[in-house]
């Protein structure tokens, strides 16, 4: 859930100050121009994240490449991600969003509900989730982050207006500031330390394969 509200009028100015703030990072640069882009997709000034069926069967297909069964109903009927399958009554975005989870989850988590992060936004069954999470505090927040980006880069592949889930994400909260340029940049690292990305800043199809916790400690 966005923290600060953005209008579709502030956005041209603030992109502007955030790419400025990457000089001399040639991949986030490049990586954050295809985000940017993506602007040119959006159809309301709503920013809301989009429904459009075509962008859904897109996600959808990706869970499918990933072998990630998919269940047509709300999340709230049980959990985002129960071990098999993803609910995938809502938007795309947050289909996508648990392809980014499937990715950077430790190879004893991806059967565990919700990935053994704790209930998710949209999950029903909550105490369930929250039972089964063994990933907690600074480590959690470490691989949220990751998953995010992770599915931004998806949609931003896939041609979807990934500038929304960017800012609904709180990508932009805090501007061009050092801290959350930092951050980013910490992020987009992380993800291609672990090939998750290519050089290209491009999402690969590898999964995480180590068990200790997805860091990477150059800033």
């Amino acid at each position: 859930m966005i923290l600060t509200p953005i209008t579709i009028d502030d956005l041209p100015a603030l992109l502007h100050r955030f790419e400025h703030s990457l000089a001399g990072e040639d991949l986030a640069r490049t990586v954050f121009r295809r985000i940017a882009a993506s602007l040119d997709l959006v159809e309301s000034d709503a920013l809301s994240l989009s429904e459009d069926p075509r962008h859904h069967r897109q996600a959808v297909a990706l869970c499918h490449r990933f072998h990630m069964e998919t269940i047509d109903e709300t999340p709230r009927a049980g959990f985002t991600w129960d071990g098999q399958a993803v609910r995938a009554g809502c938007e795309p975005s947050v289909i996508i969003h648990e392809v980014g989870h499937l990715q950077c989850a430790s190879p004893d988590r991806r059967s565990v509900y919700d990935f053994g992060l704790g209930a998710g936004p949209e999950t029903g069954r909550r105490a369930e989730a929250d039972a089964a999470a063994t990933v907690f505090g600074v480590e959690r927040d470490q691989e949220e982050a990751l998953a995010s980006l992770q599915g931004i880069l998806w949609e931003a592949a896939l041609d979807q207006p990934a500038i929304l889930a960017f800012i609904e994400q709180n990508w932009l909260e805090g501007g061009d500031r050092p801290e959350n340029r930092a951050h980013f940049l910490k992020n987009l690292r992380i993800l291609r330390h672990h090939g998750l990305i290519d050089e290209d800043g491009l999402p690969t199809e590898r999964l995480r394969e180590e068990s200790s916790a997805l860091r990477f400690y150059c800033v």
